[in-house]
């Protein structure tokens, strides 16, 4: 897959709608009960672009994205305001927000990932779109400095030396989503636009 590492215009997508999307496979049995499957692992992630154009210059700004990205074609980064960094909101981000792996004295390669907790159900997301110059990493409780290097295109931390048995790896960091267009149509009209209608300009996350 052709992928782009280029960030759609925050002050854009600021203004989008969009979240977390899931696939449930349910069957009614005769008995009423249900029977249901996800044959998704991940939540997949769905946009709409449109809402965030206020502007004539917000509109030649998407359809320059657009063009750049043929359509389709092509993916690129994109900031879910909702969900974009591993602390909350009102919090700096801390090397020791998310636990991503623990040494086993051979390892040397960690995937960032960040886990969503509701009682006692967990759901750990890989996070394959990490910022440049964001990520603050800790082993063992202690934050580290270098001896690592980090892929902002696959989201894996390499370390120069495997960390020690039982080390607990840990990570913050602010992170994108890969999407792509999911239309190869824009369609505007100028009169509408300045009237208040927006067009839709529907983007969905993709596998890399």
């Amino acid at each position: 897959m052709s992928f782009h590492e280029v960030r759609f215009p925050v002050s854009v997508s600021f203004g989008s709608t969009g979240g977390p999307e899931r696939r449930t496979e349910i069957v009614t049995l005769a008995s009423g009960h249900e029977e249901r499957n996800s044959p998704w692992a991940h939540s997949r992630r769905r946009y709409d672009a449109g809402l965030g154009m206020r502007s004539r210059d917000d509109l030649e700004v998407v359809i320059g994205f657009f063009e750049a990205r043929a359509g389709r074609l092509h993916g690129f980064r994109w900031r879910d305001w909702s969900d974009w960094r591993t602390a909350p909101s009102d919090r700096a981000i801390e090397p020791f927000d998310e636990e991503i792996g623990v040494g086993d004295g051979v390892s040397a390669a960690f995937q960032l990932s960040k886990t969503y907790l509701s009682g006692p159900t967990s759901y750990v997301r890989p996070i394959e779109k990490p910022v440049e110059g964001t990520l603050r990493l800790g082993v063992g409780g202690v934050q580290v400095f270098d001896g690592y290097a980090l892929d902002t295109a696959t989201g894996i931390v390499s370390f120069d030396t495997p960390p020690q048995d039982g080390a607990v790896i840990t990570a913050g960091f602010e992170f994108d989503v890969p999407v792509r267009f999911d239309t190869d149509v824009i369609e505007v009209s100028m009169g509408g636009f300045e009237a208040g209608e927006i067009p839709s300009v529907p983007i969905v996350e993709v596998r890399v």
